[in-house]
């Protein structure tokens, strides 16, 4: 399949007019053709237009044809087949075993979707029926459900360039919601992202829909993102990347004249806390797990374990000497960008210079162009209490252990804190009464909180969060993974005496679509 370096503006292949990007091979430092030009701020607001035209027709398709939709999405991905992976082997550096489990989870998460529309418990159906007889005043007849927002802008991800992309769980659950979307392609991947934009495209085609259901731009500074935020017919955005990048966007939407919803996912170092019962009887097993879950992929996750936090003592120091010696033995990776391996760079840099930290460990020499060396580093919890440069986040395979004298200064340092979007704990039947104190702190700063695991892996499913208050992400009542992730894009709209030939199929009297709804306050079915 030949790539072209247009935007995808509807069914529409356009040249761009501003300045152009080129996606480098970053294991060789060369620039890929084709140049990507960057839509101009007419082709931002005609794509947004487009989106706008389809909405009402979009969000008022059957659930049976957007689950069929999201499904077509997927075959048209894996249609693609090697070319597919080929290009964003040569964009990322990514090995293609990853890349083609990206694929799988990115076409899993739309069947997914696909299953949570053809349910529809999603429009959270209430039905409060009439009580004319009430004294002292009777009670109308009420029936609520969820409706989409409207068009979503979604801007893709450097570090999975199939799974939080194009076609990933922001435009995944947005389209099951029944919102049209508008992505920005990330600048690190635009020709993985032609491809995608083409497969969902050609679903769009297959399923007769509306051509504003999806348009695909780009960009090389961030013009083409704040035009999408600030065009009034954009009504929510999804966005995963830099907490700078975020927060640009974030107030770009609450200056519009009418704010918007932003689901920014930013910034975590991720805590592990190793309670003692645990860390006395497995010190070693754990700084084994806990380098091959920082070194996974390059550190390259936002859920990459950035800080352990222990009670200082011997357990402690055999878990840092056991952790050090599997850093130095860890090969250097190939990162995603050379912007990332610049930026991981500077912030090893710092924290090198830094007075409160200390170096106890850094992988083996990097052999080529914007590779990533392990490092670990320790720092006392009065430091880090007293430092915030040690909360930054390393985007990369760093880590910084702080030691605690007491458990009074475990509790201080978690409560010290910022909003994470993962908690770990490893713990022994011993160690539950400590846990079991901090637990409300957890919960406090974090989305999801994990025992003897580790963070890095996110599963989809119904249950999974990944969100987690500020600065993890800018709206902590969301989550960008997992099928609650529909529910960012809705509103619920309530609907008063309403004759029964007007009403929605979801809330008529005889309930057609069979949904389980609440019923004068008690679940049908």
């Amino acid at each position: 399949m030949t790539l072209t370096g247009n935007l995808l503006i509807g069914q529409r292949a356009i040249t761009g007019t501003q300045a152009a990007i080129h996606a480098i091979d970053p294991a060789t430092d060369t620039p890929l053709d084709p140049p990507y030009a960057g839509a101009s701020a007419e082709q931002v607001t005609q794509a947004c237009a487009q989106a706008w035209a389809a909405f009402d027709a979009y969000r008022e398709t059957t659930l049976e044809q957007r689950a069929q939709f999201l499904e077509t999405i997927a075959e048209q991905i894996e249609a693609l087949g090697d070319t597919l992976i080929d290009r964003a082997n040569a964009e990322t550096g990514l090995p293609k075993a990853r890349l083609l489990g990206e694929r799988g989870r990115t076409c899993m998460q739309l069947r997914t979707f696909a299953r949570v529309v053809r349910a529809g418990e999603w429009l959270d159906v209430r039905v409060d029926n009439a009580l004319p007889e009430r004294q002292p005043l009777p009670r109308p007849d009420l029936r609520q459900r969820q409706v989409p927002l409207g068009p979503v802008a979604v801007f893709g991800a450097s570090n999975f360039p199939l799974a939080f992309s194009v076609a990933g769980g922001d435009t995944a659950s947005a389209l099951a919601a029944g919102c049209p979307v508008v992505v920005k392609a990330h600048g690190a991947h635009p020709g993985t992202s032609e491809l995608v934009g083409q497969a969902v495209a050609r679903a769009v085609a297959q399923c007769e829909l509306p051509d504003g259901v999806f348009s695909l731009l780009y960009g090389a500074g961030r013009e083409v993102g704040i035009g999408l935020v600030s065009d009034p017919r954009i009504k929510a955005v999804g966005f995963t990347g830099s907490r700078s990048g975020g927060l640009a966007l974030y107030q770009a939407a609450q200056a519009r004249q009418e704010p918007i919803p932003v689901y920014a996912e930013m910034s975590s170092i991720n805590p592990v806390f190793l309670f003692p019962a645990a860390l006395q009887a497995r010190a070693e097993p754990l700084a084994q797990g806990f380098v091959a879950s920082l070194t996974q992929g390059a550190g390259q996750f936002c859920t990459n374990p950035g800080l352990v936090i222990a009670r200082q003592g011997p357990a402690l120091e055999r878990f840092i000497n056991a952790a050090a010696e599997h850093v130095r033995q860890a090969a250097a990776q190939t990162m995603l960008t050379p912007g990332i391996a610049s930026a991981y760079a500077n912030g090893i840099t710092a924290l090198g210079e830094n007075r409160n930290a200390r170096q106890v460990a850094s992988s083996q020499p990097h052999q080529g162009p914007n590779q990533c060396q392990a490092h670990l580093f320790v720092t006392s919890a009065q430091a880090f209490l007293a430092d915030p440069a040690l909360q930054a986040e390393v985007f990369g395979a760093a880590s910084l252990v702080v030691a605690c004298d007491s458990d009074e200064q475990v509790r201080q340092v978690a409560e010290h804190l910022e909003g994470q979007l993962t908690t770990t704990l490893h713990l022994d039947a011993d160690d539950l009464d400590r846990a079991r104190q901090l637990l409300p702190t957890f919960e406090r700063k974090a989305g999801r909180i994990l025992v003897n695991g580790w963070p890095t892996g996110v599963e989809v499913c119904d249950a999974m969060v990944h969100g987690g208050p500020f600065p993890a992400t800018s709206d902590a009542r969301g989550t960008s993974v997992g099928t609650a992730a529909i529910l960012r894009f809705l509103r619920p709209v309530c609907y008063q005496d309403f004759p029964d030939a007007l009403l929605p199929d979801p809330l008529q009297h005889g309930n057609p679509l069979q949904l389980r709804r609440l019923l004068d306050g008690r679940r049908e079915g």
